[in-house]
């Protein structure tokens, strides 16, 4: 059972191949063959055309690696089916969940959040970060030690990071930004400085004591930026100038950023050329924009709220999709499945070639970090695949449901096609 394991003739993203790697008649990339050994993928190299006695065949069947899901609110999902009434738009629905906040309990905190999570192994996460309300600077909120027990309940299974969503006004006074930073820094491993950036509560002096009080405690920073459709919102271009004059030594990541798409074509270029140059990547979550942006009652939405996600990656800016809200207030569906969000922006943003070029922005999980990989690769890195059974590199991310779910080189979830071995012995084990 512990002999290497061979994964054959399986189709990889041209993104995860080094520059070199073969093509095939029609000009697509040549399938794989992946050797799997002690839990990691020891080789990658092209197939020779036909599997040996006790491989698994994949017959060119798709694969990705673990994906991370960059920006989630495991406090407030799966509370829809308890809240009655939620006007339309952002600010409704934030109403909605600070209503419902004020029954939460750590015990219902913790089933709903760990229900998440078992959602997001089952389809393939191996990361997670979700953002945590804390609207008073000085009560920690309940679900913060909450997931911080998760986080170490999941560890080895799927890597759970925090965020404190707060408001730039706890951060004006610098005493109390060190405060702030101080207890996030000290609540444990995978925490991260967050903060709301939005014209409703635009405030430039906050948003620099943020950020000082991140580079003075050694915190990464992740925040909610310009999530609206306002030409004038000014949020990213500001992190953008702020970065650079105080030499931000972090990573910051920029979620949502809807207001790029509502300016001035030129502004918008001219922000995202800055953000090329500052270590900020963005993320874009577009089931739950697309509910909020432009929402009022009876009327169809004229505006989108996805970001320019196409001219980021023109500016080899790192780029990610997340689920964001899941069954809550601001999103009624979603399951934690970060395919979901790849195909809603596969359509949203008319994405080219879903698979060979935009798997990438749900699966690199090193565009969280503070030194992102030049380019990624399979070699050597632990075998935490998500295969799938019926997907072709054509059609997809259609046909994705069905999959096998790898960590370490065993089977976590899903059944394996009878046809995928070349052997009536697999030398990749279940999970026990």
């Amino acid at each position: 059972m512990s002999a290497p394991g061979v994964i054959d003739r399986v189709r990889l993203p041209r993104w995860l191949l080094p520059a070199a790697w073969p093509v095939d008649a029609g000009g697509a990339p040549a399938l794989a063959r992946l050797s799997l050994a002690h839990g990691r993928i020891a080789s990658v190299r092209p197939s020779g055309g036909t599997a040996d006695a006790g491989d698994w065949d994949l017959h060119g069947g798709l694969a990705l690696p673990g994906f991370v899901d960059a920006h989630v609110h495991l406090d407030k999902t799966f509370t829809l089916p308890r809240i009655r009434h939620i006007e339309p738009g952002l600010l409704g629905a934030i109403d909605a969940m600070l209503a419902d906040r004020e029954g939460w309990t750590a015990a219902d905190v913790r089933e709903r959040a760990e229900r998440a999570l078992q959602w997001a192994f089952a389809a393939g996460s191996t990361r997670l970060r979700t953002h945590v309300d804390w609207w008073e600077a000085d009560r920690t909120p309940v679900a913060w030690p909450v997931l911080r027990e998760l986080a170490q309940d999941w560890r080895g299974r799927v890597r759970l990071e925090r965020v404190s969503l707060m408001r730039l006004a706890f951060f004006e006074d610098t005493a109390k930004a060190d405060r702030l930073a101080s207890a996030v820094a000290a609540s444990g491993p995978d925490a991260l400085l967050g903060g709301f950036v939005h014209t409703a509560h635009w405030n430039e002096p906050g948003l620099r004591q943020l950020l000082l009080a991140a580079q003075r405690h050694g915190l990464d920073v992740d925040l909610h930026v310009d999530e609206e459709l306002e030409p004038s919102a000014q949020g990213l271009a500001t992190i953008a100038r702020i970065a650079r004059e105080i030499g931000f030594d972090g990573r910051i990541v920029c979620g949502h950023v809807c207001a790029l798409a509502a300016q001035d074509e030129a502004v918008a270029l001219a922000t995202l050329d800055a953000v090329a140059r500052a270590p900020i990547t963005l993320v874009s979550l577009p089931a739950t924009n697309l509910l909020l942006q432009d929402a009022v009652t009876g009327r169809t939405p004229r505006q989108r709220g996805i970001t320019l996600v196409k001219e980021a990656r023109e500016r080899s800016i790192p780029l990610l999709l997340a689920s964001d809200n899941v069954q809550d207030p601001f999103c009624r569906v979603g399951s934690y499945d970060p395919m979901e969000a790849l195909a809603t922006g596969a359509l949203v943003a008319q994405l080219p070639e879903p698979f060979d070029r935009w798997s990438e922005a749900i699966c690199r999980s090193d565009w969280l970090d503070r030194a992102p990989a030049a380019r990624p690769t399979l070699a050597d890195a632990p075998a935490d695949l998500v295969l799938f059974a019926d997907a072709d590199a054509h059609g997809f991310p259609s046909r994705t449901a069905r999959r096998v779910v790898l960590r370490a080189g065993r089977v976590a979830h899903g059944d394996l096609p009878a046809d995928w071995r070349a052997s009536a012995a697999s030398p990749i084990p279940a999970l026990t």
